[in-house]
């Protein structure tokens, strides 16, 4: 097969993507920015010196661009936490002074719990986002943000909440010019489905009897990348994969290439797109099947320029969702269905 940059064009029919549901759910999340506000306000006036963002397999992952921008631009403690690690590990940081921050859609993550419970008796504050006002997750919160049922994934809400806290500190000085600009998401995220559909057809048409794919990330975008090779590409269809970092992609898994491997790169629009761009094109010299899904294809039209990058994990989310339905169609797969998690005690 040869090497193929997956170009978007538009496309009215959109496989399993009910419009209404997901324009409803992603309005959900921007609603919630008064009183995550309000949350980011107090968490600065109160003096608390310490963000942790804790998950659990997708969840976790999905906590990485917003420690890397923090990392990038300012000095308050932000760092993610595995929740099941923290409990046995600690973390020398919880305490009075600590924010700790859960995600979860169906609120019921074991793991989570746990963990929720662990931060608690170490005298942190806990916030968790949900979709079910009575689930565990929400109930055991010392604040709870509930946005509409299944809505995912969680980029609304931790960028929002970071941002605020950010911005208070005068280390985000066009937090509230991009929040604004979050209003759009809806129907841009919309446009982004149907334009990247028979990106995601032809894709899932000529893999549907790949077996093994080599996924390479980087930025803050290297979670998402973490995410669909483990929760999407392993969990929901059994498939075979490696995952790298692009800055690490040089001192190690390259070994792993051959003629006929499958490459998957996720491209974004942050600083580190030059060690993307480094990965891609040596892949490109020895495998013959490099698919590239670059967020920089998308309009995003009323997003200004200069906040693309942070909003790429959202765009590729939306992207790659397509992907994942087309894939459970020509495999005739279905993404609901495990074989042990949560199927069997472990």
């Amino acid at each position: 097969m040869p090497y193929h940059h997956l170009e978007p064009k538009e496309d009215p029919t959109v496989l399993s993507f009910n419009e209404t549901e997901f324009t409803a759910q992603t309005e959900s999340l921007i609603a919630l920015r008064p009183r995550i506000e309000e949350l980011a306000d107090r968490l600065v006036d109160e003096g608390y010196d310490t963000l942790l963002l804790v998950g659990a397999g997708g969840t976790y992952a999905q906590m990485w661009p917003y420690e890397h921008l923090a990392r990038r631009t300012s000095r308050l403690t932000v760092r993610s936490a595995i929740a099941a690690e923290l409990v046995v590990s600690g973390d020398a940081l919880l305490g009075e002074r600590t924010a700790a921050v859960f995600t979860s859609v169906s609120g019921t993550t074991e793991d989570s719990l746990r963990a929720i419970e662990h931060c608690a008796s170490r005298g942190a504050l806990t916030i968790g986002f949900t979709g079910l006002p009575d689930s565990p997750v929400a109930q055991r919160v010392d604040v709870a943000l509930v946005s509409a049922p299944k809505a995912w994934p969680f980029d609304v809400q931790l960028l929002l909440i970071l941002g605020r806290v950010l911005s208070r500190r005068g280390e985000f000085a066009d937090y509230d010019r991009l929040a604004d600009e979050l209003a759009v998401l809806p129907k841009v995220l919309v446009d982004v489905a149907r334009q990247a559909e028979p990106v995601a057809a032809a894709f899932a048409e000529a893999h549907k009897d790949t077996d093994y794919h080599f996924l390479i990330g980087g930025g803050n975008l290297w979670g998402f990348t973490y995410l669909y090779s483990m929760c999407i590409l392993e969990e929901m269809q059994w498939l075979r994969t490696t995952r790298v970092h692009s800055a690490e992609f040089f001192h190690g898994s390259l070994e792993l290439l051959e003629e006929d491997t499958s490459v998957i790169v996720f491209q974004g629009e942050d600083e580190t797109r030059p060690l993307t761009d480094r990965a891609e094109a040596f892949a490109k010299r020895i495998s013959r099947d490099v698919s590239v899904f670059d967020t920089r294809d998308y309009p995003l039209d009323g997003i200004s320029p200069e906040f693309r990058g942070l909003l790429s994990p959202l765009v590729l989310d939306t992207v790659m969702d397509r992907v994942s339905k087309h894939l459970e169609r020509v495999r005739d797969h279905s993404l609901d269905l495990r074989r042990y998690y949560r199927v069997m005690d472990y």
